[in-house]
């Protein structure tokens, strides 16, 4: 018989049902066995008193950079696994943008080899959709995919060339693979480092129109119509490209799409006096547009909320705001900076984790994200009130590019769990 261990007295988030309520968890080996919110709990080889605290399904984090192989000073899969477990995050979906790009098998097999020895939360590795990432020649998409590819992108490397887009979604159509694109028209967000308006007038900064998002999304949406692929936009940020996926979803197609919490939390006024933390990927939008994303997550309209996470060293960062890297660390993050539109209002916690935890393990086929017996018991306990003060030298992670550092937050992470074990425990 597998060990089981039972948590009790904790406030079980199930963002499948929708439920915020008092109940008890039981997990027996690597597996969810029984919940219970009324029942008198069974008894169990450990029990752990969750203390009234929140239990909710492990985060699901899509778009996770990890500077293996080629900046590994950036961050390695090492502090990446125990910013994530800090986090509450215990699935990482990582990225292609490495040097080289992982673009053959070979490559996708030495990530995982590393992945699984270094870390201590599930790692599921993405692949590059064309050669180096350079938008000329698609990769072996079903040769990764047998290496174990969950999907294919460029990142922020848009194809220009709009036919061989055409040809790497039909090829990933008939194999079924999930394409994931960054919707941005390249010639417009070309050196951008702002979204325009006054703002980036005031400031003398390069500025990019939000209509090149909502141009990007349309291209990409007439392709889908074309081809009939899976398709996912790693980062909606505006206003204007919420229309345009309405009615792609409406119409049937197979698509989805992200925000960071970046996008959700922050706006352009942050970036303040060329504060280059907050120099991110597309840049920060204008509150109007953060309002309206957040309410199309609240809808459900933008299915995921990601961290972007994406580590740069300080000499990258301690430059001309026009010229600094972009990107932020938001593995440590992710968590207390969502729970800022918790205890606005403007989200409730299962929603939180539908968008965090259970709509992208069900768009990449995962069996975790859930509160369900017979899931993985990928779970986290999180105080959601606790305050902090966000000190950036306390992260895991070998980069320390937050936008939140020095900010107060409210929510800490007291136990993560993955398969079963826990990973992480707050001291």
């Amino acid at each position: 018989m597998s060990r089981t261990t039972l948590f009790t007295n904790a406030r079980l988030i199930d963002p499948e049902k929708g439920t915020d309520a008092p109940g008890w968890l039981l997990i027996e080996g690597t597996t969810i066995k029984a919940l219970g919110t009324e029942d008198a709990a069974p008894a169990a080889d450990a029990v752990i008193d969750c203390g009234g605290h929140c239990l909710a399904p492990g985060i699901v984090d899509i778009g996770v950079k990890v500077c293996e192989p080629g900046e590994r000073h950036k961050e390695s899969y090492r502090s990446a696994g125990l910013a994530a477990a800090a986090g509450g995050v215990t699935t990482m979906i990582t990225r292609p943008d490495t040097l080289p790009a992982i673009d053959t098998p070979e490559t996708l097999e030495f990530v995982a080899r590393r992945a699984n020895a270094a870390g201590p939360v599930n790692v599921r590795p993405m692949a590059a959709l064309t050669k180096g990432r350079e938008g000329r020649e698609m990769t072996e998409i079903g040769f990764l995919l047998d290496a174990g590819a969950v999907a294919f992108t460029d990142c922020d490397h848009v194809i220009t060339n709009t036919k061989v887009f055409q040809r790497a979604l039909t090829y990933a159509r008939g194999l079924g693979a999930l394409i994931i694109a960054h919707p941005q028209e390249p010639g417009l967000s070309a050196g951008a480092s702002a979204t325009s308006g006054k703002f980036a007038s005031l400031r003398g900064l390069p500025s990019v129109s939000p209509m090149a998002e909502r141009m990007g999304l349309d291209r990409d949406i007439a392709l889908l119509e074309m081809t009939g692929a899976r398709y996912h936009a790693d980062q909606i940020t505006t206003a204007r490209a919420l229309p345009a996926l309405e009615r792609a979803k409406r119409n049937g197609l197979d698509i989805t799409a992200g925000t960071s919490i970046h996008h959700l939390t922050l706006n352009e006024l942050d970036v303040a006096d060329y504060r280059t933390f907050f120099k991110v990927k597309p840049p920060l939008r204008s509150e109007d547009d953060r309002q309206a994303v957040i309410e199309a997550v609240r809808s459900g309209l933008i299915d995921v909320i990601c961290s972007m996470h994406t580590p740069q060293d300080v000499e990258s960062k301690r430059l001309p705001f026009e010229e600094a890297a972009s990107g932020a660390v938001a593995l440590e993050t992710l968590l207390p900076a969502a729970l800022r539109l918790y205890h606005s209002g403007d989200l409730d916690l299962p929603t939180l984790f539908r968008a965090m935890a259970f709509n992208p393990a069900q768009r990449l086929g995962l069996a975790s994200g859930r509160l369900a017996p017979g899931a993985p018991a990928d779970l986290l306990v999180f105080d959601p009130d606790k305050p902090f003060v966000m000190d950036r030298n306390s992260l895991h992670s070998k980069s320390k590019n937050t936008p939140f550092d020095g900010q107060r937050l409210q929510g800490k992470v007291r136990l993560t769990y993955v398969a079963g074990t826990c990973v992480y425990e707050a001291a």
